[in-house]
């Protein structure tokens, strides 16, 4: 009886179903479908939809995660850069140079706000270095997100917080920090209120990829290796430390120093004084704070016979025996070449490079001619730009042609000017065996810099110059850098500087070049001292030796324990020691 009241009421339940419900239904399910299975299905098809969803949730928790760091959340929703993730930059030892901190940045979403003048009223008040007219125009946009400021201190996110302003809200961003302030801010640069590089090693990090990594969302803390520069923090405090003090003691304009491995070219402390603090870039803009090593371009004087004597022995038709005539000035159109401590006779190659002749020095140049002169110079690095990892560079400023007078000029270091750390790239090479190595201010191995290499200079050639740099600093100019225990060698440099068109008598640029050990050198060292003026103890004069060189020996006699040098005391005089190395034609 129950058999037949089921089957009546399912016809009946069928009878009472539209054509079109039986359609769906056997569309659906077929014609004749079990319950069973018809229930089973339903069941298997709510299993996969939840399935999915859940899928879909956890994919996007995971993507959140991983993008929290660069807030592309916030991206999604403005145009106005955050701040991301910079690596940190640590000297050859590992010391900190540059890092990120977490700061509290404030920003506004105006769509949100119930009462603009509430809110500009509170903020102004709570940071009186807002300005009211433009944040009055920021909070009345219609704009999604608004910066009011960026890095405010934990302090001041309090207050504001306890204001309970609706839309006004704080983000945290990576702050670019700089513990050593102004000590190497002429190498690491700065960055902007984004945290992009805008100059030197930072700006040169943007450079590398990691602006394209910022603006994909994927420079976090995480994915970043320190940078590892060739720099020593404890040289560069020594080298900034002395050449400030001697700023002051000679009343000069600037002062600027280098310090280079001669072996892989490596800068191990470069200062430019005035400098600036990263900390506040603002300070950049100060035209005097340039950094004279790499964007100054400079006539170097005496230094520049280093180039000048090089050339001749490396030629083969001059040797250390060679004599040439001092007895005259040199007389070129309106121009005349003298020395300031003139020896009327003939001169040998040590003589011209120790007592620094320049009638020597050019009459060595013509000797071989312009061409030769200028094919030696452009050799040796000196009229092409540097480049390094700094952005910062300057072009030399190199003759249109090169004539006789031009040879004679820049013999002596006049008429052509170089960056300094260009010029001290090309005494590397004279120094350490006769291989031009890119100076560069990454750690870089003994056997990557052999890679870059190039050989200019004969060995025997470098061997011989190493001789008469340690005899200039035995008894020449160059005694007052003489460091006992380091064995220096050392070259002295004043130039006049060039004043509307005309060289000013007043108006020096005074350098000096040591190599330490002279025997076998390991760093270079440039000390740069822009118009200097004499003092008493000088005696009047205010020419390199009497500045320049006596900076070097004070900051060689700091420098050399903290590279590891030993002291050797009582070792031979020059010829006895390098000359006697090597077979050397006298």
């Amino acid at each position: 009886m129950s058999v037949i009241g089921t089957a009546t009421s399912a016809a009946t339940a069928k009878r009472g179903e539209t054509r079109w419900q039986r359609l769906l239904r056997t569309m659906l399910y077929g014609a004749n479908v079990d319950r069973n299975v018809k229930a089973k299905a339903r069941l298997l098809l709510a299993m996969v939809v939840f399935i999915g969803l859940y899928g879909v949730i956890a994919g996007r928790l995971v993507v959140f995660a991983i993008v929290s760091d660069s807030h592309s959340g916030r991206r999604s929703v403005t145009q106005d850069a955050v701040a991301t993730a910079r690596p940190d930059i640590v000297d050859r030892r590992g010391a900190i140079i540059a890092t990120d901190v977490k700061t509290p940045s404030l920003f506004a979403e105006p769509r949100k706000l119930i009462d603009v003048d509430e809110a500009v009223e509170l903020l102004t008040a709570t940071l009186p270095e807002l300005d009211a007219k433009e944040l009055r125009e920021r909070l009345s946009s219609n704009r999604g997100f608004v910066w009011l400021k960026r890095e405010i201190t934990p302090k001041q996110q309090k207050e504001i917080y306890r204001l309970g302003l609706p839309g006004i809200g704080f983000l945290t961003e990576n702050k670019r920090i700089y513990p050593n302030g102004p000590v190497v801010s002429h190498e690491i640069g700065h960055v902007n209120v984004d945290n992009q590089g805008i100059a030197g090693m930072e700006k040169w990090l943007d450079g590398q990829g990691l602006a394209a990594l910022h603006m994909a969302g994927l420079a976090t803390d995480r994915l970043q290796r320190p940078v590892d520069l060739a720099l020593d923090l404890r040289v560069q405090f020594a080298l900034r430390d002395e050449l400030v003090k001697a700023r002051e003691k000679f009343s000069a304009k600037a002062a600027a120093g280098i310090v280079l491995n001669v072996n892989t070219g490596e800068i191990v402390a470069m200062v430019s004084e005035p400098d600036y603090d990263p900390n506040n870039p603002r300070e950049a803009n100060d035209p005097t704070r340039i950094n004279r090593l790499t964007t100054g371009v400079f006539e170097m004087g005496s230094t520049f016979k280093i180039f000048t004597l090089a050339m001749a022995l490396d030629s083969g038709r001059v040797t250390l025996n060679s004599q040439f005539d001092g007895h005259q000035t040199l007389r070129y159109g309106r121009f005349t070449i003298h020395d300031d401590h003139p020896l009327p006779r003939m001169l040998s190659v040590p003589e011209i490079f120790t007592y620094s002749s320049n009638i020597g020095a050019a009459r060595m140049a013509l000797s071989l001619g312009p061409e030769y002169h200028r094919a030696f110079l452009k050799k040796m690095g000196q009229l092409d730009r540097l480049r390094t990892e700094l952005p910062e560079s300057a072009e030399p400023i190199v003759p249109k042609r090169w004539g006789e007078l031009n040879t004679v000029t820049i013999a002596f270091g006049h008429g052509l000017s170089v960056a300094p750390l260009q010029a001290l790239m090309g005494v590397g090479a004279v120094m350490n065996g006769g291989l031009l190595i890119p100076p560069t201010f990454l750690k870089r191995s003994p056997e990557e810099a052999r890679a870059l290499a190039r050989q200019v200079l004969k060995p025997e050639t470098s061997l011989q110059m190493r001789y008469l740099m340690r005899l200039n600093s035995e008894k020449g100019t160059g005694t007052k850098a003489n460091v006992a225990g380091y064995y220096v060698g050392g070259k002295t440099g004043t130039a006049e500087k060039v004043v509307n068109g005309r060289y000013a008598k007043n108006k020096l640029l005074t350098d000096f070049i040591a190599v330490l050990p002279a025997d076998k050198p390991k760093y270079l060292l440039l000390i740069m001292l822009d118009e200097p003026h004499p003092t008493k103890e000088t005696y009047g004069f205010a020419t390199a030796g009497w500045n320049a060189a006596p900076t070097a020996a004070k900051v060689i006699s700091r420098i050399g324990p903290l590279l590891d040098m030993q002291p050797r005391f009582d070792l031979p005089t020059a010829d006895q020691l390098i000359l006697a190395s090597g077979k050397v034609v006298r």
